[in-house]
């Protein structure tokens, strides 16, 4: 096995034991909170026999490890469980929920990914001038206010005084794709405010890094422009940092949704985890939980393959 496949497959391997960490993390976490689970959904009136049949059905009355296993187990299949709340199958709940927070990302990340490297680029092309100046400053106040407060004023303008897009971000099934472009208009400037900082930032100090390199010298004595010198020549050998920030702004555009659609009541993955998690709803906060582990696992796995696939270093090992 060479190089290359070696460290490929250690990354996958190392990403499959973090998820099963997280996945026992999640479960504990979920079974030391106080409180008595069949209390919350029988509610204070229930008889102690309710109670004591209900914990049985559960299988609260079984061992952690046993529980922990037999959750595992069922997960492997595809069975998340069933809400306690509604007793809905939490598979077929989360699927709607989960592809409208992919949809809502996935948006967002088509124009928050290209903005935040172009205007890195451009603050390179034009250090300690004035572009630079204004680009560091405006991404350096949008990342610096908290997402709701800009929710909030986005709403107040957009919505409530010029009537640009609507406050609350509401999707449904047979809705037609520009309808739902019109409705999610608000959470994608939010999410696009909140993580192209970070992306630009780390796009300039990459590429910076590599300006004083001999080949740029090499590049700008034969003539060329310098925002060409830029983009073709510093740009592809930066990539592996910018990979990296940008993989964990995508997954935060999932995990790190919850605030947003809450704010916007949108009908997402993180909406669900908090109308569940004030009903005590365990195994749905697991599975959203355990999806959200996944996910962010996933994608830094991802991140640390691509940036291994891009060292030329590690291609040509001779």
């Amino acid at each position: 096995m060479n190089t290359l496949l070696k460290l490929v497959v250690q990354r996958v391997a190392l990403g499959i034991l973090l998820l099963f960490a997280a996945s026992i993390l999640i479960f504990v976490g979920t079974n030391i909170l106080p409180g008595d689970v069949a209390q919350a959904v029988l509610g204070q009136s229930a008889t102690p026999q309710a109670l004591a049949n209900l914990r049985a059905e559960l299988g609260l009355d079984q061992p952690a490890y046993i529980r922990y296993f037999e959750w595992l187990a069922g997960v492997l299949h595809g069975d998340l469980g069933k809400s306690l709340t509604n007793g809905q199958d939490i598979a077929a709940a989360i699927g709607q929920r989960l592809s409208n927070t992919l949809f809502l990302a996935a948006v967002s990340a088509i124009i928050a990914v290209p903005l935040a490297i172009t205007l890195g680029l451009i603050a390179v092309r034009y250090r300690d001038r004035w572009p630079d100046k204004v680009i560091s400053a405006v991404t350096l106040a949008s990342v610096s206010v908290p997402e709701f407060l800009l929710g909030y004023i986005l709403m107040y303008f957009l919505a409530v005084q010029f009537h640009i897009a609507p406050s609350v971000s509401t999707i449904y099934p047979g809705m037609s794709f520009w309808a739902k472009l019109h409705a999610i208009t608000l959470p994608v400037i939010v999410l696009v405010l909140v993580v192209q900082g970070q992306m630009m930032r780390m796009t300039r100090a990459a590429v910076l890094n590599l300006m004083q390199s001999a080949y740029i010298e090499t590049a700008e004595l034969k003539g060329l422009r310098p925002f060409l010198i830029i983009a073709r020549h510093a740009f592809p050998n930066a990539i592996s940092p910018v990979i990296n920030v940008v993989m964990i702004n995508l997954a935060y555009l999932v995990v790190g949704i919850v605030v947003t659609e809450v704010v916007f009541v949108y009908p997402g993955m993180g909406q669900y985890l908090v109308d569940h998690v004030s009903k005590r709803d365990v195994p749905v906060v697991q599975a959203c939980g355990l999806i959200f582990a996944a996910v962010y696992i996933g994608l830094n796995m991802l991140a640390d393959v691509i940036s291994i696939l891009a060292n030329p270093r590690l291609r040509h090992p001779k």
